[in-house]
């Protein structure tokens, strides 16, 4: 847990806390959030468990919808 509140500190200090925020309520993100099975996801955030968080991660990510939201997370990131 304490690397995605690192995580969420340093977007925090970057600016791109609202811009992840407008991504995650686009519709490609809602969908995508509609995918995912959380309580899997969270079991495996809290026991930090990398692998299955790969592997939930990975099956959203494959969709059409999943490779446009991580473009546009990285356009994010790399804007300066």
């Amino acid at each position: 847990m304490q690397n995605f509140e690192q995580l969420g500190r340093e977007l925090q200090r970057r600016g791109k806390t609202e811009s992840i925020k407008a991504l995650a309520d686009s519709p490609d993100g809602e969908k995508l959030a509609g995918m995912l099975d959380r309580s899997a996801l969270e079991r495996a955030a809290k026991a930090g468990d990398a692998e299955a968080l790969r592997r939930l991660l990975g099956s959203v990510l494959r969709t059409e919808e999943g490779k446009r939201l991580a473009e546009n997370i990285r356009r994010v990131m790399l804007d300066g």
